[in-house]
């Protein structure tokens, strides 16, 4: 009996994380990072926008319609996914921490391929600025070197702000001279900020090449690549990051005219969200970095041209991807190979008088998530199951036939791309830092959000003591999909904000996806 009972750990080992198949017969992985996009664009019903290469990654995959970062901002999501843990295991909520500082020996998803014989490599945006991380790799990630603007006029604008201080790459913030954000903006929770109007300008059309900009160069790149990597008798895993359309909005003119400004609808809800605490949604710090942005709201015309260029960027970027996808055709590697495609966090365009993302809104926090694999059933198919970023590394790895490591805090969704409509999570989770300049609270508050099947709630808690309840959001999305008004102060729906709250304390570990289907609640 003693003996049965000291192999029932290896047995269950066995049965959890089975023995990885032989190399040769592993699937490639493709897989793509895009910044800053937000799920608008063919995939996701907006037929407006010309993105045809995303769209035949969802026609041939699945779309996820709720999938959902775990913190709206560059550095912070990245750690999140590549190591498959929330920010509050990484340690990462700003942009200059690196998530090793915390977790040194954790195996990163690239690492993780790595070790079970597949080559990895990586070009340009995967983690975020000079937070490398050279563990992930094969061979050292590459980032080909590129302009930021094409007219002289633009370049020259923008060299202004090395006489004020570096560039967002993993610096801190607040040691130049000349203007500064206003001091909302200034905290390291945020971006970090070269001063008012310091850069070029937030968007650029100039009749120039593809390959004059980043992403042109990285999709060269890429393209390249896979023609080394067809040659290679170990299964690859290539990770591929697009830069835009994060600001600014520059993109050759060719895309810019793909659309027509004046059919550009602007964001219908110019307004702060009713009920909910000041600090909740910021302005966009970021934004007010670029040259000719006001401080304060912006003006209609000035947001067509923003939206316009965010749309044009998109197209440019789609248009890249297009190139990569391209070459794996016709390298015939196509039907071996897992292509994953995710937006870092979403975006807004005005949305509640605000621009960019930093924050646990619905706009920010709801991302692109696309996901083809070999012999999927559910092919072209949308799935409204929750899901979060801290779930592909697990999902790639249970694709690939890989183990899945110990350390993990997410689950795999390849259940899902047999039957999209199954029972899932029951929510799903996000967080948003914000300073004391901010809230004025002593140590600053940290937003938790959580978003179910109908509702989203966030409540706002002291850094250091989690048991101070500052402020609680709560949005119901079958009234109100767009989070205008907060319904947690009204005396009506306190026991719905008491149950909710239970659920909340609970956590990701009491939302984990149910096995067998059940009737669909409403919570």
């Amino acid at each position: 009996m003693k003996k049965i009972l000291s192999l029932l750990p290896c047995l269950l080992a066995a049965v959890i994380c089975p023995a990885a198949e032989p190399a040769a017969k592993r699937p490639n992985v493709l897989f793509i990072a895009v910044d800053d996009l937000r799920p608008e664009f063919g995939a996701y019903g907006a037929s407006y926008i010309k993105s045809p290469n995303l769209d035949r990654i969802a026609q041939a995959g699945m779309t996820f319609n709720r999938a959902y970062c775990q913190q709206a901002v560059c550095s912070p999501t990245r750690s999140s996914l590549m190591t498959g843990t929330r920010p509050d295991t990484t340690q990462v909520w700003d942009l200059v921490t690196h998530f090793r500082a915390a977790l040194p020996n954790v195996v990163t998803l690239g690492q993780h391929f790595k070790n079970h014989g597949y080559f990895v490599q990586g070009m340009g945006k995967i983690y975020h600025g000079n937070l490398a991380d050279d563990a992930t790799w094969s061979v050292p990630l590459t980032t080909p070197k590129a302009v930021r603007y094409a007219l002289p006029e633009n370049v020259k604008l923008d060299q202004r702000q090395y006489e004020i201080e570096p560039d967002d790459a993993g610096k801190s913030a607040g040691k130049g001279k000349g203007k500064k954000m206003p001091p909302a903006e200034k905290s390291a929770d945020g971006p970090p900020s070269t001063g008012l109007n310091s850069r070029g300008p937030a968007f650029e059309a100039a009749d120039v090449p593809d390959d004059t900009f980043q992403d042109g160069k990285v999709a060269d790149l890429a393209v390249a690549t896979l023609r080394e990597m067809s040659q290679k008798k170990e299964p690859f895993f290539l990770a591929v990051g697009f830069i835009k359309p994060h600001l600014p909005f520059v993109a050759p003119k060719k895309y810019w005219d793909l659309y027509d400004p004046a059919k550009l609808e602007l964001a219908p809800n110019k307004f702060r969200a009713k009920g909910a605490p000041e600090y909740a949604i910021l302005p966009g710090g970021e934004l007010r970095n670029y040259n000719g942005i006001p401080v304060d709201s912006v003006p209609d015309p000035l947001a067509r041209q923003l939206k316009h260029g965010y749309y044009a960027a998109i197209s440019y970027m789609d248009a890249q991807l297009g190139k990569v996808l391209d070459e794996l055709d016709r390298l015939g590697l196509r039907e071996n190979t897992i292509i994953v495609l995710w937006g870092d966090h979403g975006w807004k365009l005005g949305e509640h008088d605000a621009w960019c993302k930093h924050s646990n809104s619905e706009n920010d926090t709801n991302t692109p998530l696309l996901l083809s694999a070999p012999g999927m059933k559910a092919v072209g198919a949308k799935s409204n199951a929750l899901v979060e970023f801290v779930d592909i590394y697990p999902t790639l790895a249970e694709l690939a036939g890989l183990p899945l490591p110990a350390h993990l805090e997410g689950v795999s969704m390849k259940p899902l791309l047999d039957n999209p409509h199954r029972a899932w999570k029951t929510a799903a989770f996000s967080q948003y830092p914000r300073s004391r300049a901010q809230t004025n609270s002593p140590d600053g508050l940290m937003g938790y959000a959580m978003r179910t099947d109908r509702y989203r709630l966030t409540v706002w808690v002291d850094r250091k003591d989690h048991s101070k309840i500052d402020a609680i959001e709560l949005y119901d999305h079958q009234n109100d999909p767009m989070e205008n008004t907060s319904i947690a102060k009204d005396p009506a729906h306190t026991e719905l904000v008491e149950r909710l709250m239970a659920q909340w304390r609970r956590g990701w570990q009491g939302a984990q996806p149910i096995v067998q289907p059940s009737a669909k609640t409403n919570s």
